[in-house]
């Protein structure tokens, strides 16, 4: 008789159990299906730390020999310029000069007074960008030195990078985790559940950008994180 009870006692207590794991399993399983996805944000100002800065200038005349002679006199004046100011010879490279035969132009019918025409380039390359920038407002020297610089080629203008994405990428990645986070606790506390752990994430693209069209060496840069979470009741 004893051992009907004590088998009796056994098989409840398992049953309450079983029924308690059942329970806890079901819950579990439907806190599984709760899902919410958030994006987090974060964004930096960073100063451009790298400066291409093409000089360009053109040159006319009907005699080949002339032409050669006032583009190396004036490649002269520019480098001379530079490196007077700071700039080393590594910084400077000269492009061989795009020359157009006018004559040979099938597409000019009025007359030409003119046969050649000289487009040359002298590019600067420095991570110093305010030194450069500087400079570059002090251009107009060259041209009381007879070496008008020209501007408005979509090809020759100049830009400014970032190469330092490395070094603050760590920062802004876990930024945007966090902003994430706390975009997906707000929408557990409005929707009264509960924020469980992080199902998957996957983080953006980062992109780097001018500020705006006035500062282009400053620069924005910017990543997008995108964090499933499960919800609890």
């Amino acid at each position: 008789m004893k051992n009907l009870i004590a088998e009796s006692i056994i098989i409840g207590v398992s049953f309450v159990i079983f029924g308690f794991l059942l329970l806890t399993g079901i819950n579990n399983f439907t806190d599984r299906d709760r899902i919410v996805t958030v994006k987090g944000l974060a964004e930096m100002e960073v100063p451009a730390d790298k400066v291409i800065w093409p000089l360009m200038y053109k040159d006319i005349g009907n005699d080949m020999e002339t032409l050669y002679t006032n583009i190396q006199s004036k490649n002269r004046t520019i480098i001379e310029f530079l490196e007077s100011n700071g700039i080393s010879r590594d910084e400077i490279s000269v492009s061989p000069p795009e020359i157009i035969d006018m004559e040979a132009e099938r597409y000019i019918n009025q007359a030409i007074q003119y046969r050649y025409n000289a487009t040359s380039v002298i590019t600067v390359t420095s991570t110093d960008v305010d030194k450069i920038r500087k400079l570059i407002s002090e251009q107009t020297e060259l041209l009381r030195q007879g070496v008008a610089i020209t501007g408005g080629d979509y090809r020759y203008n100049i830009l400014y990078e970032f190469t330092g994405l490395n070094n603050i990428k760590p920062d802004m990645i876990e930024d945007a985790t966090k902003n994430a986070r706390e975009a997906a606790e707000k929408f557990a506390l409005d929707s009264g559940s509960k924020l469980g752990k992080i199902r998957n994430a996957s983080q953006g693209q980062f992109t780097i950008s001018d500020r705006d069209a006035n500062t282009p060496y400053i620069k924005n840069v910017r990543v997008v994180t995108t964090v499933n979470y499960y919800l609890k009741n």
